[in-house]
């Protein structure tokens, strides 16, 4: 299984090896496997060359603390450079790189901290700073301390609730039956809820990053839910205002998550992206 060197970063690559290489980066405790297979295969098929990876703590990679740390002395940079070394242990001198809610973040903080490396960026459900306008998931103080643990069963069946509790109104409904799919898959690669508080932590000492945005020169796609109610899509506005040239989506009836019904604007909105990143970066 291809893993970085120290600390080993777990990742996959779907698509032909010309293709231009897009890194797909997850959210908050979420694996690499958040990124649906028919997304990626829209990715492919369009000719892109697609790396999934599984942040630190989460999944198949390195672990920076035992069931009741809550805290990995890391920070959202240290996250960021994981990124890095997924491209340099496959050669890759710059990729476009694409990524939810704390994925956005960490592709941030790439851009601003390795400007060499990153041609493109998709920014979608994500926030550039702790402004209290972006913020709507309150403090979440159970992330402060050793989590509670769960059966499979249980996280199955809280899957399938909260894909109900998030599929009303007029909002895209979530498919329940992947979902489910999902919460026993990411149980069964490596169950380590304490992985989400460490990466919490690292969150809160995240740095303010949009004035660090303005400096930011290539492609950039936004992409935000106007009924997400954990990340407010005021943030999307201000990112894209930031970035110059960037594609802004906000999407009525999307939440937090990405919506199915969605993928193929996204999926065409990643690949314009790709494009301008290939031909600026040239």
């Amino acid at each position: 299984m291809p893993h970085t060197d120290s600390p080993a970063i777990y990742y996959e690559v779907s698509g032909g090896s010309d293709g231009p290489p897009v890194v797909l980066l997850s959210g908050g405790g979420a694996q690499l496997i958040s990124w649906h297979d028919d997304l990626v295969a829209m990715l492919v098929a369009a000719g892109l060359r697609v790396v999934r990876m599984d942040n630190r703590d989460v999944g198949l990679s390195a672990r920076f603390g035992g069931p009741d740390d809550i805290d990995g002395g890391y920070d959202l940079a240290d996250m960021a450079d994981d990124v890095i070394r997924v491209l340099d242990h496959l050669e890759v001198p710059a990729a476009h790189l694409v990524g939810h809610s704390m994925g956005g973040m960490m592709a941030q903080m790439a851009a601003i901290g390795h400007p060499d490396r990153v041609r493109s960026l998709g920014l979608i459900s994500t926030i550039p700073g702790r402004d209290p306008r972006y913020i709507l998931h309150g403090e979440r103080p159970e992330l402060l301390e050793p989590p509670v643990r769960h059966t499979r069963e249980q996280l199955v069946a809280g899957a399938i609730a909260y894909s109900a509790a998030e599929s009303v109104g007029d909002r895209y409904p979530v498919d329940q039956e992947w979902m489910a799919w999902a919460a026993g898959t990411a149980f069964d690669r490596g169950y380590a809820p304490e992985g989400f508080a460490r990466q919490w932590s690292a969150l809160l000492r995240a740095p303010e990053r949009l004035e660090a945005l303005r400096r930011v020169g290539v492609p950039a796609l936004v992409f935000h839910g106007r009924d997400d109610d954990v990340l407010h899509w005021v943030s999307a506005v201000d990112m894209a205002e930031a970035l110059p040239g960037a594609e802004l989506q906000i999407h009525p009836g999307m939440g937090h998550l990405i919506a199915h019904q969605l993928w193929p604007e996204l999926a065409g909105g990643i690949v314009r992206t790709v494009r301008r990143g290939e031909t600026t970066g040239a």
